[in-house]
């Protein structure tokens, strides 16, 4: 499993410049913009671009054959503008060049992301993607914590100074990337023929549908949780600002701790079981959240709810992947992140709605609700070769 290792400094570089961008761009947009709506609706720019973009890069690298691959070119082409446009962000001089930055620094992610993803299973035999996607997952959630912790006190001593570190992590992870993964040598895949091409429309059956269907409800319970929590804290529970937001650091702790033995648990028990699992126990924990009567007992609940998350969102991906030959991979890591994005984009507003019209006590049970409707269509997932998709061997 070495090489997943050094395949996640590309998830890396990835979770790190968002992190960086979702935690300091807001300031710079709030030296211009008074409207907090308006600056909520420009750090979802990368939902928007994902939601038109991803599916089609993912199509377009399953059809591409190059001496260096069929990703590896989106990640040349991608990782040094996007580490191009991320230094620049701060030395915008006007709202449009900022935006302009923006918009620029989305497109080029966009550019790289599927690729790279798509990468893990390209290489990975499908009985030991769920442990590869873990790892990558794993090295994608240190980034986050590295981000918060060294990236506000760079941003402290200068504000350019996060965007630079991360554009430097950029180029460091492509030349990694490049040196230690050789696309053509390491790829486990087949080159599609024409034929094979045309062929992939058929792919998307019963189980494929069903599946995005689930993914989407899990990542509305998760995302509209996420976006209120702090005030749900606040508001609900009484807690400070800081307790509100520091709480949340358990639920992400434990999902990076868990998340390469979810993925070694589902190569032992199945990818579906897992997930069946995760969604049962994260229904069950967003259900007690209802009772909590103080903060200690907050804080557990959180830590089991990052685990059941790792149950279900690493395990997720390659399931996804499994349901489909492997020559339909980029696509079907395009689609992924279509409905992820989705979900990001529709779960907040709607949880706000419904906290709005009932209240915030009213937050955890619509979250609950969502999981148990994902539930639904996960159970519903089957196909001829079960065997496959559940991951025993």
């Amino acid at each position: 499993m070495k090489k997943h290792w050094w395949l996640g400094f590309g998830f890396f570089s990835i979770s790190l410049t968002w992190s960086l961008y979702n935690a300091f761009v807001p300031y710079f947009l709030e030296s211009y913009i008074s409207s907090v709506a308006v600056i909520g609706f420009l750090m979802t720019l990368d939902n928007y671009v994902a939601l038109f973009l991803q599916p089609f890069i993912g199509r377009i690298s399953d059809k591409t054959d190059t001496r260096l691959g069929k990703r590896m070119p989106y990640l040349i082409v991608g990782m040094p503008l996007s580490a191009l446009f991320v230094i620049l962000l701060p030395f915008h001089q006007s709202v449009f060049a900022l935006v302009t930055f923006m918009l620029l620094l989305n497109l080029s992610m966009a550019l790289f992301r599927s690729p790279t993803i798509a990468l893990m299973p390209d290489i990975t035999p499908e009985e030991k993607r769920t442990k590869a996607n873990g790892i990558i997952n794993f090295m994608g959630g240190v980034a986050a914590i590295i981000a918060f912790a060294l990236g506000s006190q760079l941003f402290k001593w200068n504000e350019a100074s996060p965007f630079l570190f991360s554009g430097i992590v950029l180029l460091l992870s492509l030349i990694i990337l490049l040196w230690k993964i050789r696309e053509k040598r390491d790829s486990i895949t087949v080159y599609p023929s024409k034929k094979e091409q045309k062929k992939w429309v058929t792919e998307f059956n019963q189980p494929t549908v069903f599946l995005l269907i689930a993914i989407f409800f899990w990542f509305v319970a998760y995302q509209g949780m996420e976006a209120l929590f702090t005030l749900y804290g606040k508001n609900h529970l009484g807690l400070s600002k800081d307790q509100s937001s520091f709480s949340l650091t358990f639920f992400s702790l434990s999902f990076v701790l868990f998340a390469i033995p979810s993925g070694f648990l589902a190569s032992k028990l199945g990818k579906k079981k897992m997930i069946i699992i995760g969604i049962a126990g994260l229904a069950t924990v967003f259900l007690l959240l209802n009772f909590v009567y103080s903060l200690t007992m907050l804080w557990v609940l959180l830590l089991f709810g990052g685990i059941f998350w790792a149950f279900i969102n690493i395990n997720s991906y390659p399931f996804v992947v499994s349901t489909g030959s492997d020559q339909s991979i980029g696509t079907r890591t395009g689609l992924y992140y279509l409905v992820s994005s989705l979900a990001a984009i529709s779960g907040p507003p709607l949880f706000g709605l419904i906290v709005d019209s009932f209240g915030y006590g009213a937050l955890f049970f619509s979250a609950a609700i969502s999981l148990v409707i994902a539930l639904f269509f996960i159970m519903n997932v089957k196909t001829e070769n079960s065997v496959q998709i559940d991951g025993h061997q």
